[in-house]
């Protein structure tokens, strides 16, 4: 089949969830002897039109001149294109700034959206973005053929606001297999002696607790945060915040998974604060990673870790933690998640989850999964 996949950055990723997906997939519908295309901005740093046998398609995407609203030009340009491709399939990653453009989209592809989480709920936004964007996910259920929710949190929610059915596919992980203590060097830090978290920093992703908790802790534990601090006030805020605190370091954005997964494997304690919606990509990494995990107390993520993570609230339960908290105490709840990723959350099967619901819905007899 002719496939394309649209709504992201660009592969490979150098930005987030959504692109590590759109590599990993598109990848694979390649090997399985698919024509795949994956839509670039033409600001990724990736210049080739070929990537490990995908195609990629470059659109030009002002975002670096006229900020967030260059993302609807550029959603509107890959949409566009598509029309002329031919396409038996879009799979949409996200509606955010692409649904407005729905009627655009070619009628005689089968769409598949990707629902995301619950964008409107986000703080940052303000209450008329915030309305937008309900609006505009109101506009992607509607002009979907078929809907993906990679979490059951998503999948109920679009059940019961809209009536709509979606497929349960989570997000996807490999169990990391390959330590290399080399990489502590690099960031300054020793075996099981720090704590970390890895985030956009944002406000729902509860980071000032995490660190106001960092911060009330009589332990001296470095403590690492991994994500861009410098692209927007809040990110400033917080570094500013705690800079009086030696022991929290801001490290910036790190979109190496081998030097990634290395800093989570050897921590001693991983937090996971995000709140809004959806199987989050980090969260099952970590995982993956060999990770003691401490994460926000919500539907969405206990959903996934179940009883094998400890939940926070407030920032006495971080420092709490972390002056009580050994990893080495807690090796069942990493045996318990690691048994998790291989069973339910590898890339493999999440890869074939994607395909055979691709094939179904698009009755193809030259379709085949394993």
């Amino acid at each position: 089949m002719k496939i394309a996949i649209i709504g992201t950055r660009g592969i490979p990723n150098y930005h987030g969830g959504f692109e590590q997906f759109a590599e990993f997939f598109s990848v694979f519908l390649a090997e399985q002897g698919h024509d795949v295309f994956v839509y670039n901005s033409n600001t990724h740093p990736y210049r080739e039109n070929l990537y490990k046998g995908v195609n990629i398609v470059h659109c030009y995407d002002p975002e670096n001149k006229m900020g967030a609203a260059g993302q609807f030009i550029y959603d509107l340009n890959c949409i566009l294109d598509s029309r002329k491709q031919g396409f038996d399939v879009i799979l949409q990653l996200g509606y955010t700034s692409s649904s407005i453009w729905h009627w655009l989209l070619p009628k005689n592809s089968i769409i598949v959206t990707n629902m995301d989480g619950l964008e409107w709920k986000r703080s940052k936004y303000s209450k008329k973005v915030q309305r937008f964007l309900l609006y505009a996910e109101k506009l992607a259920i509607k002009s979907s053929d078929y809907l993906v929710s990679d979490s059951i949190g998503i999948q109920e929610y679009i059940k019961s606001k809209y009536e709509k059915k979606s497929k349960y596919i989570a997000y996807g992980a490999d169990v990391f297999l390959t330590p290399n203590k080399d990489v502590l060097n690099k960031y300054d830090v020793k075996n099981h002696e720090y704590n970390m978290l890895i985030a956009r920093l944002e406000p729902e992703n509860n980071i000032e607790i995490i660190l106001d908790g960092v911060n009330e802790s009589s332990e001296q534990t470095p403590f690492l945060v991994i994500g861009k601090h410098d692209v927007n006030k809040f990110g400033t805020y917080l570094k500013e915040k705690y800079e009086h605190n030696t022991n929290i370091r801001f490290i910036g954005g790190i979109y190496n998974l081998e030097e990634l997964n290395n800093l989570r494997y050897f921590s001693n304690l991983y937090f996971h604060g995000h709140s809004v919606g959806g199987t989050n990509p980090s969260l099952l990494e970590a995982m993956a990673s060999n990770s003691l995990i401490i994460a926000n107390d919500n539907i969405f993520n206990k959903s996934i870790l179940n009883e094998d993570a400890y939940y926070f609230n407030t920032p006495k339960d971080v420092s709490g933690f972390i002056e009580k908290l050994k990893k080495q105490d807690n090796i069942n709840l990493l045996e318990q998640n690691t048994k998790k990723i291989q069973n339910k959350f590898s890339w493999n099967l999440i890869n074939n989850e994607y395909l055979k619901l691709i094939c179904e819905v698009s009755n193809s007899k030259n379709c085949k999964t394993n």
